[in-house]
């Protein structure tokens, strides 16, 4: 029949690792099916495998690529399908993301300027973690001895 690509075929219910993959929550449905096993992923408050159903009313929480997704399952799809209809398959009640930090803006360097000098990396470092290296508030610990051993040369 046409229209029924995306339903699945044991009438109402989904694996979850697949369900993930389908509606695009994953780029890869081993990634989706990892996160299950490293309990990341939650259906109705309860950690899950990666085989355990999906039906719709569903909540699956899932945590991925540094944020936390929320969503309730409105519709189960069995085969993956383009983002409009993937998005109409849950309700996102997601937090908003973080927002964008602007430390990336700090590591750039003018076009044509060469490779960074070590004052340069320095200088960077400083900026991004408060010293030149980080837990060291900025003091070098001092040198230790050295005795010399065979090589040392004896006046006679």
């Amino acid at each position: 029949m046409a229209g029924d690509e995306g339903k699945p075929a044991n009438g109402g219910s989904v694996r979850v690792d697949s369900w993930i993959w389908c509606v695009r929550l994953t780029k890869t449905r081993s990634t989706a099916a990892a996160a299950c096993r490293a309990g990341h992923v939650r259906v109705n408050g309860e950690r899950v495998k990666p085989a355990q159903a999906v039906r719709p009313g569903d909540e699956v929480r899932l945590f991925h690529a540094g944020r936390e997704r929320i969503v309730v399952v409105s519709k189960v799809i069995g085969k993956r399908v383009g983002a409009p209809i993937a998005a109409e398959c849950y309700v996102d009640n997601s937090p908003p993301p973080p927002p964008r930090e602007d430390v990336l803006a700090l590591g750039l360097r003018d076009r044509g300027t060469g490779r960074p000098t070590k004052r340069d990396r320095r200088e960077l470092e400083r900026l991004l973690h408060g010293s030149a290296r980080p837990g060291d508030g900025g003091v070098r610990p001092p040198r230790p001895q050295r005795d010399g051993g065979a090589r040392r040369r004896t006046s006679d």
